[in-house]
C-alpha cells in the first residue's frame, strides 16, 4: 500500500505532535513537493543542524513507502502521490531518508558516513504526529534537527506556519 511501510518499527527516537491551520491534503502535497525539492538539493551542515563536522556538505535523498520498500521520490513518483492525495488522503506517510555527507576539502571532497532515517507522518483532522527513527550512521545530524528543518521547509511553502508544535516526548 502507497504511503506505508508494514515493519515501521515501534519505538521512535523522537515523536513530536504538531497543530495544524491547513488540510490534510494540503499538507500532504506540500510534503511531496517538500521532499522532492530536498532531493535535487545540497545544504551546508550549518544550515541544517549543529555542525559537528566542519565544512561539510549534506544531501538528502527521501523516499516514500510501499509496503515492504521505499521509493526515491522523482518526477514520476511525484505525480504519482498527488494523484493518490487527490483521491484520498492518507492518515500515514512514511518516509525513509539517506543523508549524504561530505566533507569539503582544499584539494578534494570526501564521503562521509551516511545517516538512514524512518519518518513517520500520522495525520489526524487538525494534529500532525512526526515519528523519526534512526536505523543507523553517524547521528550528524539529530532525529529533532531532522523534524526541525523538515517541518520548517514545509512551513517556508505557505504564507503562514501550517505547523504548531504541540510537545515533545
Amino acid at each position: 500500500m502507497l504511503g506505508l511501510y508494514v515493519n515501521f518499527p515501534q519505538n521512535a527516537h523522537k515523536l513530536v505532535v504538531f497543530s495544524s491551520s491547513i488540510s490534510n491534503k494540503r499538507l500532504q502535497q506540500a510534503l511531496t513537493q517538500t521532499f522532492l525539492k530536498l532531493n535535487n538539493e545540497t545544504f551546508r551542515l550549518e544550515e541544517v543542524a549543529n555542525p559537528s563536522v566542519p565544512h561539510c556538505k549534506v544531501v538528502f535523498e527521501f523516499g516514500i513507502a510501499d509496503e515492504n520498500d521505499f521509493n526515491y521520490i522523482d518526477s514520476h513518483e511525484k505525480d504519482k502521490l498527488l494523484k493518490a492525495i487527490s483521491k484520498k488522503t492518507f492518515p500515514v506517510m512514511d518516509f525513509f531518508s539517506v543523508i549524504r555527507y561530505y566533507r569539503i576539502g582544499e584539494e578534494k571532497k570526501s564521503r562521509l558516513r551516511f545517516d538512514y532515517y524512518m519518518i513517520r507522518f500520522m495525520f489526524d483532522k487538525n494534529l500532525i504526529e512526526i515519528r523519526v527513527f534512526h536505523e543507523k550512521g553517524p547521528m550528524h545530524v539529530s532525529p529533532e534537527e531532522l523534524i526541525e528543518f523538515v517541518v520548517a521547509r514545509i512551513n517556508s511553502t505557505f504564507s503562514k506556519k501550517a505547523l504548531k508544535p504541540l510537545e515533545f516526548s
